[in-house]
């Protein structure tokens, strides 16, 4: 169920419905975000307006937002929005309130001497508390340091929850590989030797979630065995995960062997790979695009451009091929990665020069993948940490038939202010496509760049 911060339940009596007071940065987040408060009342500052006029022209994500919310409020807009009671939203919503200007109260002035918008925005939601002493008024915003400031003054302020994956269930999607050591020998055996698979019910008395994955360990005289698998929905069975080799790169561990087996399958239309750097993430989602490119019209590697204080490229100097090196590089060293595991000359090399210069293999920055319609693509997104919920929906409803998307990132480094590990578009899809059959989900753990970079990667 979505969560709300301390909203009550539709049709609660007896109480006054609250009111949330919307900081910038929740619209930049989810321009539909005054829908998500139930029965319960929201205010945006005029302050916000102020904010949101700076993003309106562009191309990325924020711009797109900013849009999206001047439309829905000019769908809704007449002079009750400026009036005491402020404008229904819609059915089994609350009102939608835009709040003018207010004079700093003396506890803000006392503590915070710049007139900057965080403190408009604030001294905006104090001024609605006083205006309602009888119910229940907080701060809505995504900014940790603001949250600290209202909270140090007496008002109630809360993160944006809307979107937010609950912690137990994160975990549960960097431990996902169920670890069987008590199956009899014959059937394990039975499956290692591909001769059919096993029935579900030999592992677990409940229907596992399609492409739930397993590790089967077992002895044999005296060397001991790992076996992968993965449970297959249509046939209703556990099969072998066969080790596989994809245009030159073979898996050095299992959960890369789980990854490559997912990105070869024709049948999984849509993975997402986690795990921190070095893993193998990207490198494993290319080598399988390059093995299967005689089945898709083009690959695209893309990945969000976030860079100083959340700017997108065009913030830098220099013309489009300047700007795209910084954010292209990471996937041209993979792709090198790749290159060196052939000769100079052989046609594997030749075949990714050519479709390089053909534009069949693109690598782009996600701003100006916006507004395609991805047709038989195979459309890798890197970095998808750094991603939106929204922007992850975006993406994905842009796909059209034939067309494969992997999804990789490290949920523990993101770059982008206002997302952490339980709101950003990665940790999202993982949790919300889970349980179909079209979709699989790896988390990598192993780093395999080298010993220096794992040793890096787990204590730094």
């Amino acid at each position: 169920m979505t969560q709300y911060a301390n909203i009550p339940e539709k049709g609660q009596k007896g109480k006054l419905p609250k009111i949330f007071v919307l900081d910038t940065n929740i619209i930049l987040h989810d321009y539909r975000a005054i829908r998500h408060f139930q029965e319960n009342d929201i205010v945006v500052p005029v302050a916000v307006l102020e904010e949101l006029d700076k993003f309106k022209k562009g191309n990325d994500a924020l711009s797109f937002n900013a849009r999206g919310f001047m439309r829905e409020i000019d769908r809704l807009s007449d002079r009750r929005m400026f009036g005491k009671e402020g404008i229904p939203i819609g059915p089994h919503l609350g009102n939608l309130k835009v709040e003018l200007y207010h004079p700093f109260p003396d506890e803000l002035k006392n503590c915070f001497q710049d007139d900057t918008q965080d403190h408009r925005i604030l001294a905006t939601a104090m001024w609605v508390k006083k205006e309602h002493p009888g119910r229940f008024v907080a701060l809505v915003t995504k900014d940790i340091n603001l949250r600290m400031k209202a909270k140090a003054v007496g008002m109630e302020a809360q993160d944006y929850l809307t979107d937010r994956i609950d912690e137990s269930k994160v975990e549960y999607t960097r431990n996902e590989v169920n670890i069987i050591s008590d199956l009899p020998q014959e059937k394990v055996q039975s499956l290692a030797y591909g001769q059919g698979g096993l029935d579900y019910r030999d592992v677990s008395r409940e229907e596992p979630k399609p492409n739930q994955l397993y590790k089967f360990r077992w002895e044999k005289g005296e060397n001991s065995y790992c076996t992968c698998a993965r449970y297959n929905a249509a046939s209703r069975r556990i099969v072998l995960v066969k080790e596989r080799r994809a245009y030159g790169i073979s898996p050095r561990n299992d959960e890369q062997k789980f990854a490559l087996d997912a990105c070869l399958n024709p049948d999984i239309r849509l993975v997402s790979l986690t795990g921190g750097a070095g893993t193998g993430k990207t490198l494993i989602a290319l080598a399988a695009a390059l093995e299967q490119e005689k089945d898709y019209d083009q690959i695209i590697l893309s990945r969000p451009t976030v860079i100083l204080g959340n700017q997108e490229i065009g913030f830098l100097p220099g013309d489009q091929k300047s700007k795209m090196g910084p954010f292209i590089q990471p996937l041209m060293d993979n792709l090198n990665v790749i290159r060196g595991c052939f000769k100079e000359g052989s046609r594997q090399a030749d075949r990714i020069d050519a479709m390089i210069n053909d534009e069949k293999l693109l690598i782009s920055p996600l701003a100006y993948i916006r507004g395609r319609s991805l047709g038989k693509v195979y459309f890798i997104v890197d970095e998808a940490q750094n991603l939106t919920p929204h922007e992850v929906k975006t993406i994905i409803t842009r796909a059209g038939e034939g067309t494969k998307m992997v999804f990789t990132g490290d949920i523990f480094q993101i770059d982008q202010p206002y997302l952490d590990m339980y709101s950003n578009g990665l940790t999202h899809l993982g949790e919300k496509m889970s349980g179909q059959a079209l979709f699989a989900h790896i988390n990598l753990k192993k780093g395999e760049r080298s010993e220096l970079s794992e040793i890096a990667s787990r204590l730094l």
